[in-house]
């Protein structure tokens, strides 16, 4: 089994498609179909299911893919560890939850890109959750999130210390009186939807109603229009507040923190470019 296969193999269990597949490689179909074939008369198991919407992996398929990922992922992390020439360079995939993207990494992506103009940054905004399987899959190099669950092959590293308070319209007082209406949030698996669902339920709250926004953005402009309440880093509600658009409310002491952390694996041996991250978090 050669790793050329098991790429080719990856990306046509990614694409769901042996069209998608030859094309994002720049192959011709024959081709990728004849290397799908090979492999499947290597290992002796049929790797997909053929149906008229594309390729869909058996349970053989699924397995492989699992040990491709970290295959490949070992060695372009060796690849790239084995070519630093002292100056970081290379891709740097990162992962990050919403609010964290818009309250920390402006900054520091900036600082960072100003120091190593040769790294290829990406930045990806998911939930937590889903950022630790992406890390576990080789599909990230980093994260920052909210990570509720600990793993053996993954390092876990905090970075930020968040207050977080909940904005209302200008218009409520109080946090009683805010704790009242309904809920502008993320979907479920956030943890400042789960944060403010426990403040709720510990006010002595019932269901009060929830509305599901796709960004930060649209959450704030709900608020300032009177939809409900939400619960954000103050470093977040604080301009709004000073332009007249929400008001903050200060929660308990005993939920004001949410500690942000950054996680890799611990197996995985950084790259010049995560290197560097660490360094300037102060982490490495």
């Amino acid at each position: 089994m050669e790793s050329a296969d098991l790429r080719i193999f990856q990306i046509v269990a990614r694409e769901g498609s042996i069209t998608k597949a030859a094309a994002r490689m720049g192959y011709v179909q024959s081709n990728v179909t004849a290397r799908i074939r090979q492999l499947e008369a290597e290992l002796g198991t049929g790797l997909f299911y053929r149906h008229n919407r594309g390729m869909t992996l058996t349970s053989s398929g699924k397995m492989l893919l699992d040990y491709a990922d970290k295959i490949l992922g070992l060695l372009d992390e060796a690849a790239a560890a084995l070519s630093f020439s002292g100056e970081p360079t290379g891709p740097l995939l990162i992962g990050s939850t919403q609010t964290t993207a818009a309250v920390r990494l402006p900054k520091l992506l900036s600082k960072y890109y100003e120091l190593y103009p040769k790294v290829e940054l990406t930045l990806t905004t998911d939930l937590s959750d889903r950022l630790a399987e992406k890390v576990l899959q080789y599909e990230l190099d980093v994260a920052f999130g909210h990570f509720r669950f600990s793993h053996d092959e993954l390092a876990t590293i905090p970075v930020y210390d968040e207050e977080v308070v909940v904005i209302s319209p200008p218009g409520i007082d109080n946090l009683d009186e805010a704790l009242a209406k309904p809920s502008l949030v993320y979907s479920r698996g956030c943890s400042y939807r789960e944060m403010l669902e426990n403040l709720q339920h510990a006010q002595g709250r019932t269901y009060l109603g929830t509305m599901e926004f796709g960004t930060l953005e649209a959450i704030l402009g709900g608020v300032s229009a009177g939809l409900g309440i939400s619960l954000v880093p103050r470093s977040i509600a604080e301009k709004p507040e000073q332009d007249g658009t929400v008001r903050i409310h200060q929660v308990p002491e005993a939920m004001r923190h949410m500690k942000t952390e950054l996680i890799y694996r611990k197996n995985a041996h950084p790259t010049s470019a995560l290197r560097a991250l660490m360094e300037l978090l102060g982490v490495a």
